[in-house]
């Protein structure tokens, strides 16, 4: 049953007096063109809805405005012309259980949200300025991808787009074109390690590779040179094999270390915590030139699970490792530390249930009973 008010002589208003009805029997093409309506905001002119109902549809516009009226979702606004009474204004009703329906999320839900998920975040988080530029809805939406920073960064990560997308969010293409833009434009990739393109194995060693197109002399680099995976993949052979190769984690040590390395030393760079297209390549390498490793990491805990990680690829290979700058001594010899963080604990407690090897063992116990930590920088 509808009321009628009398607004003035040329004004009325109707509302269905029952409290408004389900959305379930409404067909696809008037819940579109409804969804469309409420978007445009709970207070609307009718020749406004009307067009936007698009050319040609305005029988399907009146028909879904007739249903709302008779299931209670809007108070229409009347104005008599003409000696008829025609629709003005429509007013939706219950407009959070009408957007629920719709499945259009409530733009003050959203923000409360944001809002609460904003105060939760730790101060230090990366792009937070960056966030608050953004509309709550995506904000809310790429505050995940800030808390992947931090975390990337607090494991010492490196590895392209698609690494990160794996890691912030479980499968590499989960990132969208318009999220990598903004992360572009909000902060320097490359500096947290993260490289759009092909990413490169930095190597010295005294080894020539056989590819299928020729032959490649690694010695015949003044310093260290620089292989695409897919440049190493194909190699089927090599002369020669280093008496050792050294994994070095910081950049600037590893080229320190290449330029300075002995003639039949072989130098690798470990790029923080090894991605999945370091370890393929660097396993090749092992089949091709096998040779024991020291690796030198920085002497903090994330450095110690470092080691471990790239380690491993010589034991699967039957080839024995060694920590490398890796001791209390070393640590000790520092000229600056820094303090253990909560994240560093939590770390130690995972690595104490691990066998390691004996220097690694009394690093972490020295690591813990003093609450420091360094980077190999100053060592190497």
């Amino acid at each position: 049953m509808l009321r009628v008010t009398s607004l003035s002589k040329t004004r009325r208003q109707r509302v269905a007096e029952p409290p408004p009805r389900g959305l379930d029997t409404l067909p696809d093409g008037w819940r579109q063109l409804l969804k469309r309506w409420v978007r445009r905001g709970g207070d609307s002119r009718w020749e406004t809805l009307k067009g936007a109902a698009g050319v040609g549809r305005q029988n399907l516009a009146q028909a879904l405005l007739d249903w709302l009226l008779d299931n209670g979702w809007v108070v229409l606004t009347e104005k008599f012309e003409r000696a008829e009474w025609w629709p003005y204004r429509v007013q939706f009703q219950e407009s959070a259980t009408l957007r629920a329906s719709l499945g259009i999320a409530d733009a003050d839900a959203i923000s409360t949200n944001w809002q609460a998920l904003r105060d939760a975040l730790p101060p230090d988080t990366p792009l937070l300025d960056a966030l608050d530029a953004l509309p709550p809805k995506t904000a809310l939406a790429r505050a995940d991808l800030a808390t992947a920073l931090a975390r990337w960064q607090l494991e010492q990560r490196n590895g392209t787009q698609r690494d990160f997308a794996l890691f912030a969010r479980g499968t590499t293409k989960a990132v969208t074109s318009a999220e990598w833009a903004w992360l572009a434009i909000a902060t320097d990739l490359a500096e947290w390690g993260i490289e759009r393109h092909t990413p490169l194995l930095l190597v010295a060693a005294p080894v020539t590779l056989h590819l299928p197109q020729g032959v490649l002399n690694l010695a015949a680099c003044a310093d260290f040179c620089a292989l695409t995976p897919a440049t190493l993949a194909p190699a089927t052979s090599a002369d020669g094999a280093p008496a050792c190769w050294h994994l070095v984690e910081n950049r600037t040590s590893f080229e320190r270390v290449a330029r300075t390395r002995a003639a039949n030393a072989g130098v690798i760079w470990l790029p923080g915590f090894p991605p999945g297209w370091w370890r393929e390549a660097v396993a090749h390498l092992l089949t091709l030139a096998p040779a024991p490793a020291a690796i030198a990491c920085d002497p903090d805990p994330a450095g110690i699970a470092i080691a471990l990680q790239a380690g491993a690829l010589w034991q699967a290979a039957g080839l024995d490792w060694q920590p490398w700058h890796m001791d209390i001594a070393t640590l000790q010899s520092l000229p600056s530390h820094s303090p253990l963080n909560a994240w560093d604990q939590t770390r130690i407690a995972q690595l104490a249930q691990i066998a390691l090897p004996d220097s690694l063992s009394e690093l972490l116990g020295y690591m813990r009973e003093h609450n420091v930590k360094g980077e190999q920088e100053g060592i190497l």
